[in-house]
């Protein structure tokens, strides 16, 4: 397998964790949407990451889908996600939540950086749906009495909102208090403290246009 992205992205990252959890080898092609874009458009014509790229030479894109597949290579005894009922719905729940938000950190992130004339409503808005979102998880977090948000193991669910948490206070350094979240901050805490989370790891750094 060939996994094409840069490990600053957080839903690269989540993809390449969750391989490293399965034991699952690949390549790691760690090239930038922006710098890389001819070489990810040979695999990709969207021109986005995570892209993976299977050993039968099938392409797949968006996190939550690759990981849907990665879940049956490994089958459901190992999958980090129940096969089934409410708990996999609760999970699939938390794991877009924390999805959500990190699109929305990076539409702000480049609204921020990439803009010559930036516009104030969209910048806004794109915080207040961060912030909104991470007062929605802080007390559910809070709420839960396990190392994990669903029990002993770590789920996708985790691992997203690890990423997350990672790439919104490295992107946007100062923009958030993550001390207004201490049940999401301790959960970063406990997802870097991870082996694969220690492993794959990139600080951010914005690499545009030129």
């Amino acid at each position: 397998m060939k996994l094409i992205g840069q490990y600053d992205s957080p839903f690269v990252r989540r993809v390449a964790v969750t391989l490293r959890r399965y034991g699952l080898t690949y390549e790691h092609l760690p090239w930038s949407t922006f710098g890389d874009a001819e070489k990810i458009a040979a695999y990709n014509p969207l021109i986005r990451v995570p892209t993976l790229v299977l050993d039968d030479g099938t392409v797949l894109v968006d996190s939550a889908a690759i990981l849907d597949t990665l879940d049956a290579v490994v089958g459901p005894e190992r999958a980090m996600i129940a096969a089934n009922g409410p708990e996999r719905q609760a999970t699939l729940r938390v794991a877009a939540f924390a999805a959500g938000v990190a699109d929305k950190a990076v539409s702000l992130l480049y609204e921020r950086v990439l803009r010559d004339q930036k516009l104030a409503l969209w910048e806004e808005r794109c915080r207040s749906q961060v912030s909104a979102t991470l007062e929605l998880l802080e007390p559910e977090r809070a709420a839960v009495p396990s190392p994990w948000w669903f029990g002993d193991a770590p789920s996708h669910a985790d691992i997203m909102v690890g990423t997350m948490l990672t790439f919104v206070r490295e992107a946007l350094p100062g923009v958030f208090d993550m001390a207004a979240w201490p049940a999401l901050a301790a959960h970063s805490d406990r997802c870097e403290a991870l082996e694969p989370f220690r492993v794959i790891y990139q600080p951010y750094r914005l690499v545009t246009p030129d």
